[in-house]
């Protein structure tokens, strides 16, 4: 009798042994099957938006290196967040990665973009690392690694691809409550704020430029384009602009925007504007409407849960104040960042 329990003892210990070290298989953002531990707490995070979602999920303590870039993409801001990012090592950026850095951190997982050169995932793969791709789209065969993708549903590509990419991340670093409380409270809030300008025809939308550095805008097929719709608003280079570029001057001119939007990680862009002769025949310019956004409101080529639930109301209220008059957007930034980031909100930009 001792020996049979004594053989049922061993193999429960074995079973938990396995069990605690058993392998999962997930599918990332390219469609790839993954295989990684059953629990994840070294993680290389080498795309700016998944670091911004892992610190929203509290996961910010898993993360063992980050992208060299995340200054310039994020803005150096984003330090108070995660104040142990200024001392994280940088094995790589979005487009390369150097292996034996890489390895000397022992990472169980990276993140990537999901137009990581091929032959950088590849590389991460043949030295022993899982690869986890987000792009924070849900896309058709063949468009998955794009970065400016063909799309027949904009909506639908990035509302149903921001929720799977939360999800993912999420479930590779345990925290799937943490994943779909913070889907939910970004969509409801979206409804909720969305509403007052839904029906406004394009006729009367206000027209809006997105000014990135270098004249680059963001056109059809981005995120910034549906926040512009969300808000109101008329992108004046989705019907000539695919994706993410550069145009010229005289195409600016040509579209006149009543008004011009600024990222908040791009400040200098605002000054440069205002003070630069060629600019001042747009009407934007004419009536001072070129304006900085918040740190929240991130018009990014990519949705972020921010945007969705504050981004998208800070520019309905700027475009359509009377609509807004009774909401408080910095309290409901406030909230968001207390929730979320567990820090209050300051804002820099130009309210």
């Amino acid at each position: 009798m001792q020996t049979i329990r004594s053989i049922a003892l061993a193999c429960a210990t074995l079973f938990l042994a396995f069990s605690a070290h058993a392998d999962r298989v997930i599918t990332d953002q390219l469609g790839r099957q993954v295989t990684l531990p059953d629990h994840v707490d070294r993680v290389v995070v080498l795309q700016h938006q998944t670091l911004n979602l892992l610190v929203q999920l509290d996961a910010d303590k898993d993360i063992v290196g980050v992208l060299k870039s995340w200054k310039k993409q994020l803005g150096p801001g984003f330090a108070r967040f995660m104040p142990a990012i200024n001392s994280l090592p940088m094995p790589g950026d979005l487009t390369q990665v150097n292996i034996e850095s890489l390895l000397a951190l022992h990472p169980q997982v990276v993140f990537v973009a999901n137009y990581a050169p091929a032959e950088m995932i590849q590389q991460i793969q043949n030295a022993g690392i899982p690869v986890v791709a987000i792009s924070l789209r849900k896309d058709a065969a063949g468009q998955q690694n794009k970065m400016n993708p063909t799309m027949k549903d904009e909506e639908q590509s990035y509302n149903e691809g921001l929720k799977q990419g939360i999800r993912l991340i999420a479930d590779v670093v345990d925290r799937k409550t943490q994943g779909e409380a913070l889907i939910n409270y970004a969509f409801d809030a979206r409804a909720k704020y969305n509403a007052p300008v839904s029906d406004i025809p394009d006729s009367k939308r206000v027209r809006v430029y997105m000014a990135n550095p270098d004249l680059n805008t963001y056109g059809s097929g981005k995120y910034t384009g549906l926040m512009m719709k969300h808000a109101g608003a008329l992108n004046v280079a989705a019907a000539s602009v695919k994706g993410a570029r550069q145009v010229s001057l005289e195409q600016v001119l040509q579209w006149d925007p009543q008004v011009i939007f600024v990222q908040d990680r791009y400040p200098q862009v605002v000054t440069q504007i205002m003070n630069d002769p060629n600019w001042q025949a747009v009407d934007a310019v004419k009536n001072h409407r070129v304006w900085l956004m918040p740190e929240y409101a991130k018009a990014w080529g990519y949705p972020m849960p921010e945007a969705l639930a504050i981004g998208e109301l800070w520019m309905a209220k700027k475009l359509y104040p009377q609509a807004y008059k009774d909401v408080d957007a910095d309290a409901l930034a406030q909230d968001y960042y207390q929730r979320f980031y567990r820090v209050n909100w300051q804002s820099d930009a130009k309210q």
